[in-house]
């Protein structure tokens, strides 16, 4: 079963818990999911890669929205957003760990032969394709500039 139909049937399992949070956030990324598979060019198909990144820009969204609301005072907002996060990061992949995504970042910088800051646009193609969804992309350019320098 691929990304679309789980959130399809989880979606169904909400109304029955009737739980408003989890059901409109899931609603909200089955609309996002629907857009992207008519989009032009999307064959009426979505990848669970493309769901994944989907879902990745919206837990982004959503936490860079409770932050703003925190800034501004607004806490009843926040926690909204919050917990919308939580939903959406139920689907993402666990992240890995700073000792991970070093040893990662590693193993790439030495498949790559990198050996200076030059190389790092080279470093960051490979470890962005390969990380994807495991780790933000701050978190890999600050791991992979701490390393090249």
């Amino acid at each position: 079963m691929d990304l679309f139909e789980t959130i399809s049937n989880d979606i169904k399992a909400a109304m029955k818990a009737r739980d408003k949070v989890r059901l409109e956030t899931l609603r909200n990324i089955k609309k996002v999911f629907l857009e992207a598979k008519t989009a032009p060019g999307a064959n009426d198909t979505l990848s669970d890669a493309d769901a994944m990144k989907i879902l990745q820009k919206l837990a982004k969204q959503g936490k860079e929205s409770a932050a703003t609301y925190t800034a501004a005072g607004r806490s009843d907002l926040a926690e909204g957003e919050v917990a919308q996060v939580r939903v959406i990061e139920e689907y993402l992949p666990k992240p890995l760990s700073s000792e991970e995504l070093e040893a990662a970042i590693k193993a790439v910088i030495s498949e790559t032969g990198a050996e200076s800051m030059k190389d790092m646009g080279k470093v960051m193609g490979v470890a962005s394709k390969q990380l994807a969804g495991k780790a933000e992309g701050k978190a890999i350019s600050d791991i992979v500039r701490r390393l090249l320098s």
